[in-house]
C-alpha cells in the first residue's frame, strides 16, 4: 500500500462521476482559482513565488474549504514536481524516513519532490522533526496545511524554515460564482443535467457554507439529487430555497472546542462585554452556544468577566452570574441559554471598573518582588502566656470599641506601610466606596492634623 498519493489531476478522469463534485471541480490552474486574491492575484507574493519557481517550504493556514490542498497541487503541477501527500493519521517515523530516502534519490536524478502534509498539526514533534534534515538539504519542498495556529502546533525549527501564508474564508459572492460554474460545467460539474437554480437558492447555499467551498459543493450535490427526485426529471429540474434547506438541515459552524476559534470567540465575547456592547455580546454568545460549546465553560468565563471588568462598581453582577451558572446546571440546555444571555447583557450594560483587578494584580507583584516580612506583632493572636510575654497582640486596638470603628493602626508590614492598592473609580457603587475610603482616611489621620496635612498624608 502506498504511503502517499501523487498529484491527482495528472491521471484521474475529470468526468468520473464516482468522485465527489468538490473534487471534480477542484481548480487546476491559478486562473481557475477563486479567492485568496491577497496571495495569488498578479504581483502578489505567493503567485510571484510560484511563477518564479521559487516557493521553498510553505505553510498554508486557514479554515476548511479555502483551497489549501488545491494550491499545493497547482504548485506541483506548475513546477513539474513529484507530488506526495502524507496522512498524519496513517504515517509514522519509519514511513516518513522511507519516503524521504526515495525523495533524496529522486533529487539525484533531477526530480524535485513536493511533500504535502494535510493537517500538519496532527503530526507530533518527532514526526515533524523527521522532515527537518531533508528540508534543509533541499531534498524536498514541504507544504503543510493546517486549520490551527502554526505558532502553537508546528515546531519552531520547521516553522522558521517555512513561509506562512494565511488563507481567508471565501466570501459569499465567491462561493456563488463557484456554484454557478459547477451548474454549467458539462465535463466536471452538473451541466449535463441542465439544472436551474431559483432566485436566492445559490446565495442560501453560500450563506450556510460559512466560507467553505467544499461544504458548498457538497450541499449543491445533495440539492441537485433532491431536485431531480422532487421533479421526477432527468434534466431541467429546479433547485429551490426549500430544497436547499432540506439539503443543509442545519448550518455547520466553524468551531473547535480545543482550537484557536474557541479562544477567538470567547475573546470576542469578553471584549464586547467590556466595551458595553450588549448586541455584540449576545451575538458572540450565540455563536458559541449554537456551535456546541460547553455552556458551563461559558458560565465560568462570564463569572470571570463580572469580577474582572465590573467588580465593585456593581457588586450584584457576581451574584447574578453565579445564579446564571446554577440555572444552566439545573435546567440544562437549550433552556439555559437564556440565563447566560441575561447574564452577558447585564454585564455589558453594568458600570465598568477594573480597580479591584488592578489592585490584586499589584498585590501579586508585591508578594513576588518584596521581602515577606513577618506579620506585625500587634496583629498576631496571643493564645498562650508565652506569646503574650514576647509581645504578640501588644498594642492591638479593637475597632468596634472606637469612635468611627477605625483604629489609627498600621496593618501592612513596614516595607509596604504606605502602599495603596485599591483605588475605586467613580463608576456605579464604587463612587460610594471612594467616599467611604476618604472618610476612613480622615479618621486615621493623626489627632490635631490640619486639613492640608491630612491631604498631603493621603
Amino acid at each position: 500500500m502506498s504511503l502517499f498519493q501523487t498529484y491527482p489531476h495528472s491521471g484521474s478522469d475529470p468526468g468520473d462521476r464516482s468522485r465527489p463534485l468538490a473534487d471534480r471541480m477542484r481548480p487546476r490552474t491559478l486562473d481557475e482559482f477563486v479567492g485568496q486574491e491577497h496571495l495569488i492575484a498578479p504581483g502578489k507574493p505567493l503567485r510571484t513565488q510560484i511563477e518564479r519557481d521559487d516557493i521553498g517550504s510553505l505553510i498554508f493556514w486557514g479554515p476548511p474549504g479555502t483551497g489549501k490542498t488545491t494550491l499545493a497541487q497547482i504548485i506541483a503541477h506548475m513546477t513539474r514536481a513529484e507530488f506526495m501527500e502524507f496522512s498524519a493519521v496513517l504515517v509514522g517515523i519509519k514511513e516518513i524516513k522511507q519516503v524521504m530516502a526515495e525523495a533524496e534519490k529522486a533529487r539525484q536524478y533531477g526530480t524535485r519532490t513536493i511533500v504535502f502534509i494535510d493537517e500538519i498539526h496532527r503530526f507530533n514533534k518527532a514526526q515533524q522533526d523527521a522532515f527537518l534534515p531533508h528540508v534543509e538539504k533541499g531534498n524536498i519542498r514541504l507544504i503543510g496545511a493546517t486549520t490551527e495556529n502554526p505558532s502553537f502546533e508546528i515546531i519552531s525549527a520547521l516553522l522558521s524554515r517555512s513561509r506562512v501564508y494565511v488563507l481567508k474564508p471565501l466570501a459569499e459572492d465567491q462561493i456563488v460564482l463557484l456554484l454557478q460554474r459547477a451548474l454549467k460545467d458539462e465535463v466536471r460539474g452538473l451541466g449535463s443535467l441542465q439544472l436551474q437554480a431559483a432566485a436566492g437558492a445559490l446565495e442560501k447555499i453560500a450563506s450556510y457554507a460559512n466560507g467553505d467551498a467544499r461544504s458548498a459543493y457538497n450541499v449543491l450535490e445533495v440539492a441537485a439529487a433532491l431536485a431531480r427526485g422532487h421533479d421526477g426529471k432527468e434534466v431541467g429540474a429546479v433547485i429551490t430555497e426549500e430544497i436547499v434547506q432540506d439539503a443543509v438541515q442545519k448550518r455547520i459552524l466553524l468551531y473547535d472546542k480545543s482550537g484557536e476559534e474557541h479562544y477567538n470567540l470567547i475573546s470576542a465575547l469578553h471584549k464586547s462585554v467590556r466595551n458595553s456592547d450588549a448586541d455584540a455580546s449576545l451575538y458572540w454568545l450565540g455563536r458559541m452556544l449554537e456551535a456546541g460549546e460547553d455552556p458551563l465553560y461559558i458560565a465560568r468565563r462570564v463569572v470571570r468577566m463580572s469580577v474582572e471588568d465590573i467588580g465593585l462598581a456593581d457588586p450584584g453582577a457576581l451574584s447574578l452570574c453565579m445564579t446564571a451558572r446554577d440555572a444552566v446546571d439545573f435546567i440544562g440546555m437549550p433552556e439555559g441559554n437564556l440565563a447566560l444571555a441575561q447574564a452577558v447583557v447585564y454585564l455589558a450594560l453594568a458600570p465598568k471598573s477594573n480597580a479591584l483587578y488592578a489592585a490584586y494584580s499589584t498585590v501579586q507583584q508585591d508578594v513576588e518582588r518584596t521581602a515577606a516580612e513577618p506579620v506585625p506583632l500587634h496583629l498576631r493572636n496571643a493564645p498562650t502566656g508565652l506569646m503574650k510575654q514576647i509581645g504578640y497582640g501588644a498594642g492591638y486596638q479593637y475597632a468596634h470599641d472606637l469612635e468611627g470603628k477605625v483604629a489609627k493602626m498600621q496593618c501592612l508590614p513596614d516595607n509596604l506601610r504606605d502602599r495603596i492598592y485599591y483605588e475605586p473609580t467613580n463608576e456605579g457603587a464604587e463612587k460610594l466606596l471612594r467616599e467611604r475610603i476618604d472618610a476612613i482616611k480622615k479618621l486615621r489621620a493623626p489627632a490635631g492634623a490640619s486639613a492640608s496635612q491630612r491631604a498631603k498624608k493621603e
